[in-house]
């Protein structure tokens, strides 16, 4: 049954370059150093692909990149990045709905907010997300990030994380107001090694019939600590079931922030964090 929820397209995967594909641009470049997330959009054959840049400080401004490809290995930066640099931006999500492109990513202080787009260039920004508890009041003080978005029949659902404590579901019909599903998180650290204590999500896709996600998580244990990257599967977006073969790649590796996008009727493994990683289906 594990090989029915979870499908070897989406859980075996090996290196496709001996490199990474992306990385930051270097000395004298607004984008020195890049970070996470990075997220990709794919039309035919054409890719783009969003990231974060930044001056290598760890609290320097993070601003906005783009970089497009023919063949999602090969990438391009954008002459007009970076694309915007009046905010922090950081750790992006990008859902195309009905001709927008929506923007969740974090802002200072690991704050989520959205940005809209109708070319993928010009963004504006639509402020701070308003979450709230399933009371109606407003989620404890304190960082959300990480947002990772979904949305179906008109709902909204709004994953984030807490400092990487747990994931907790927002969902909402009109954006302004986000509320929680419920006030426990949907995805916790844990029991294994790989995400014993800290643990985000990054993906949520829809592959024969089911919900998956793909996380990261870790094991507080050194500074900085090593990601790994994991999947997960639910029929409500609510009960998530860990893949018992996870990490998809060796904690050692420190892979993180990763996405699965199809190809062909196979998907490739991006991690995109400090570097840019593909991988393809393992024989």
């Amino acid at each position: 049954a594990a090989d029915e929820l979870f499908p070897s397209e989406l859980t075996q995967f090996e290196p496709l370059t001996p490199q990474p594909i992306f990385t930051g641009a270097g000395e004298g470049h607004w984008d020195l150093r890049i970070r996470e997330r990075g997220y990709i959009l794919k039309d035919g054959d054409q890719w783009r692909m969003w990231y974060t840049g930044y001056d290598g400080d760890r609290g320097g401004l993070k601003m906005l990149g783009l970089a497009t490809s023919t063949d999602g290995i090969t990438w391009t930066r954008s002459p007009d990045n970076p694309l915007y640099r009046e905010h922090w931006v950081e750790d992006l999500c990008i859902v195309r709905h009905e001709g927008t492109l929506y923007m969740f990513a974090e802002g200072f202080l690991d704050r989520a907010h959205l940005l809209t787009s109708t070319d993928g260039l010009t963004w504006t920004r639509q402020g701070i997300l308003d979450i709230r508890l399933v009371d109606g009041t407003p989620i404890p003080r304190g960082p959300f990030g990480t947002p990772t978005a979904w949305v179906e029949d008109g709902v909204w659902s709004l994953f984030y994380e807490r400092r990487d404590a747990g994931v907790w579901l927002a969902q909402s019909t009109d954006m302004k107001v986000w509320t929680n599903v419920q006030d426990e998180p949907v995805l916790s650290p844990g029991p294994d090694d790989y995400d014993r204590d800290l643990i985000a999500m990054n993906q949520i896709l829809r592959h024969k019939g089911r919900y998956y996600t793909v996380f990261h998580g870790a094991k507080a244990d050194r500074s900085p600590a090593l990601w790994a990257t994991g999947l997960a599967v639910s029929d409500d977006l609510i009960h998530w079931q860990k893949y018992p073969g996870n990490p998809l790649r060796p904690v050692a590796e420190n892979k993180s922030s990763g996405l699965l996008i199809p190809v062909g009727d196979a998907f490739r493994l991006y991690t995109l964090h400090d570097h840019v990683d593909v991988h393809g289906p393992r024989p």
